[in-house]
């Protein structure tokens, strides 16, 4: 069985190589994926990041989107990433800054961020579907990346697990919202925090309006200088 899992994870390995295979064949060498977790949530910032694979060590069997991994998959994962990586970064962007500028721009932003913090700079950047401007290097977009690019399968897996690891720390800083449950996401258990406590510091106030737009109720939530109605109009 265990032979089986191996020899399967060999073959998904070399199949998510095909992007990379491509790049090498242009001419690109040092290749960067890209990929962010924490767009959708409701509270905590959204997390990117960028990991160049070295392509002379032997491959990371079980590289896959994030999403589709358990959390103890995700955990060794990371590990081994972040020991056999060439190179990688970590970019955030908090909910103070995707209030302001809009989660999409948000993400650009930490995307960028992971990008330049990298050691070098990479030839060429495979991101998942995102088209990332004010880069100086060239840009693959890819439609489901995480699932066909191990490099940005492996930004994936980093991203997710840095973000998952800040909500657990938040679950402490701020308790009752059961963020090390949800991770942020609009679950009952989080509206229902919600209703109670009000809104967090760490909670996306622009998303919070969003929703009650589109419920289009009247219940007021408590939260001191972040008082909103959860079900106001939106400014």
């Amino acid at each position: 069985m265990k032979e089986d899992r191996i020899r399967k994870e060999q073959q998904k390995y070399d199949e998510m190589l095909s992007y990379e295979r491509l790049a090498w064949q242009q001419g690109y060498v040092r290749l960067a994926g890209i990929d962010e977790a924490g767009r959708g949530p409701l509270a905590g910032p959204v997390v990117a990041a960028a990991c160049v694979l070295d392509p002379e060590r032997p491959p990371i069997l079980g590289l896959n989107d994030s999403k589709k991994l358990t959390p103890a998959s995700r955990s060794r994962l990371y590990q081994q990433i972040i020991e056999q990586a060439l190179d990688w970064h970590i970019g955030m962007a908090d909910p103070t800054m995707i209030d302001q500028i809009n989660i999409l721009q948000a993400t650009c932003q930490a995307m960028r961020e992971a990008v330049m913090g990298l050691k070098r700079s990479p030839d060429l950047l495979l991101i998942d579907a995102v088209r990332l401007n004010g880069i100086s290097m060239p840009v693959w977009p890819i439609i489901r990346g995480d699932a066909l690019s191990v490099s940005i399968a492996a930004a994936s897996i980093l991203a997710k697990v840095t973000r998952d690891r800040l909500m657990d720390e938040y679950e402490c800083q701020y308790p009752g919202y059961g963020f090390a449950q949800h991770k942020g996401y609009g679950t009952a258990a989080h509206y229902e925090a919600l209703m109670k406590l009000g809104p967090s510091p760490i909670h996306r106030l622009s998303f919070l309006r969003s929703v009650a737009d589109k419920l289009g109720g009247h219940a007021d939530l408590p939260g001191n200088d972040r008082q909103i109605s959860l079900f106001e109009e939106p400014e």
